[in-house]
């Protein structure tokens, strides 16, 4: 079984969740032995705080030096930890992938590759991205999904996104402070139609799924009739099978 490096601390909640997902997926395929085999993993845990003050403007690849560079440092120590490969417990660090991951010598397990791959194979055509204000904003989570066939958007409306922001902060805390009452508002008020089994959300930042706790480990759940994309569960899921040897 692969050693997994987890890159996390951005923030704290979904990379507990990480932990813990990936232990739970080992148990259960082992559920016949006393003592389940589990991955060795490695976590290195950076600052959120730091890691938002870091964060560039597009168009300004000077300006993104820095946040790319914290990443990747850290993937390095995850490298030196004895790590086979690496997931990044964070939607955000994605959209500079390509920048920060250059050097590396393992492989990083990318989450919108991920995510978008299952949409495809689920026949979603029209998808509404949920995130961080630059996930909501990537060209390249766009990009990802217009590969396989797929129409990506933002919410339209500025009082949506900052809804969505709001629920991330709160989530990203530790607590829900309405942020499963907000989100469910921007999913109903979204556009999308009920009826439309192409149409689906990505919840595209790693706490957005703590709004829904009892679905938090479905890769597929429905909210107001909408179809929502649980990036956290996809990625620990990939992760998993990376880690014992599949594809």
């Amino acid at each position: 079984m692969k050693k997994i490096g987890i890159l996390g601390g951005i923030g704290w909640p979904s990379t507990v969740e990480y932990y813990a997902g990936l232990c739970g997926l080992a148990e259960s395929r082992n559920r016949v032995q006393d003592r389940a085999p589990l991955p060795e993993m490695a976590i290195e845990s950076l600052d959120l705080a730091k890691a938002e003050m870091l964060v560039g403007s597009d168009g300004d690849e000077d300006s993104w030096l820095a946040f790319d560079a914290y990443h990747r440092e850290a993937l390095q120590r995850l490298e030196r930890s004895g790590a086979n490969f690496a997931v990044i417990a964070c939607n955000t660090a994605h959209h500079r992938l390509q920048q920060i991951e250059h050097g590396l010598a393992i492989p990083i397990l990318g989450i919108v590759d991920t995510a978008a791959d299952a949409c495809a194979e689920r026949g979603v055509r029209d998808v509404l991205i949920l995130g961080t204000r630059t996930v909501m904003a990537s060209a390249v989570f766009r990009e990802t999904f217009r590969q396989r066939g797929i129409d990506a958007r933002a919410p339209a409306e500025e009082r949506h996104r900052q809804m969505v922001l709001a629920s991330i902060d709160a989530l990203s805390r530790g607590y829900d402070d309405g942020a499963s009452r907000r989100i469910r508002q921007v999913i109903v008020e979204s556009g999308l139609h009920q009826a439309d089994s192409s149409a689906a959300v990505y919840l595209g930042c790693t706490e957005l799924p703590l709004a829904f706790p009892t679905h938090k480990h479905e890769s597929l759940f429905e909210v107001g009739g909408i179809r929502c994309i649980n990036s956290t569960a996809l990625h620990i899921q990939a992760a998993f099978q990376f880690a014992i040897g599949g594809s």
